[in-house]
């Protein structure tokens, strides 16, 4: 008789900035080695995020990790098309702080056999919108991150990760985001493109909030079909059609890539366990 095959273990998609933006600006307190000549609180917190987030916040089995990096030249193809993109976000010393602990980080996470991948022209939503789509055939997937873009992936097999909530509701599902906000998870585009995204300097539709995008888009309505469906009336109604081009430009550009060419094998292997971050310091001799 053969064996019975060995199912995949759950995959966990670890947005690596988000991670690292989050743990170095809301860490309790600030990590400094030991003479205090270096600050560490972003290693130090990325790596106590991580693995507190393995232990605690997990409803599966040890996972396979990968952490994902956003490429250098990963907002190109989003400028290119509205030069708005991303551009209400601060390049002082001070918000790009974490920058300095990519490298470390990376290294670190080496030390202890934990993949991670970066793609040089790829945001890290279309790499880990290609993962989760190809893991999701044969396993779930858990997305950790604070970014709702990720809200358009969920389904039954694709869940987020969300630290930044309470401890009871950190899993986010697709019939939660029904519940909230009105629309599936496939509508998220033009709900966000309707309404706005101040994270990414999409400004949405002058006078259009969430119960009303939310009504415009009942039923599972897509947007394409707005302007034919009757529903665009009132003032409201003048608003969405004076800024139809606008409108489509911003639900592309939310919408996430699934089709990249990502360089990493899925092995459907769990990942080591995840090192306390003191011990990732030391062997980094960083204290």
């Amino acid at each position: 008789m053969p064996e019975n095959p060995v199912s995949p273990a759950p995959l966990l998609l670890v947005d690596g900035f988000n991670l690292l933006w989050a743990g170095t600006f809301g860490f309790p307190a600030p990590i400094f080695s030991r003479d205090k000549t270096r600050e560490l609180t972003g290693l130090f917190a990325f790596f106590a995020l991580l693995r507190a987030t393995v232990r605690d916040d997990l409803d599966v089995e040890q996972p396979e990790v990968l952490v994902v990096f956003d490429g250098e030249h990963g907002t190109s193809e989003r400028v290119a098309a509205d030069r708005e993109y991303k551009a209400n976000r601060e390049a002082t010393p001070e918000a790009l702080k974490p920058l300095q602990f990519l490298a470390p980080v990376k290294d670190g996470l080496d030390a202890y056999e934990v993949r991670w991948v970066e793609v040089g022209d790829a945001e890290a939503d279309d790499v880990i919108a290609t993962l989760a789509t190809r893991a999701a055939a044969s396993r779930p997937v858990l997305i950790m991150s604070r970014d709702m873009d990720f809200y358009q992936l969920l389904d039954d097999r694709v869940r987020i990760l969300n630290r930044s909530r309470k401890s009871s509701q950190r899993i986010i599902t697709a019939d939660q985001v029904l519940a909230r906000y009105g629309v599936t998870p496939a509508q998220w585009p033009a709900f966000r493109a309707l309404t706005g995204d101040k994270s990414d300097n999409i400004p949405g539709v002058r006078g259009i909030g969430p119960k009303v995008a939310a009504t415009l888009l009942r039923d599972g309505m897509p947007l394409r079909d707005l302007p034919g469906s009757g529903r665009l009336t009132g003032a409201k109604g003048t608003a969405i059609t004076s800024a139809w081009a606008d409108v489509l430009r911003w639900e592309a550009m939310i919408t996430v890539r699934r089709d990249l060419d990502v360089p990493v094998a899925l092995r459907g292997e769990a990942s080591p366990q995840l090192p306390k971050p003191a011990d990732v310091v030391e062997k980094l001799g960083l204290w």
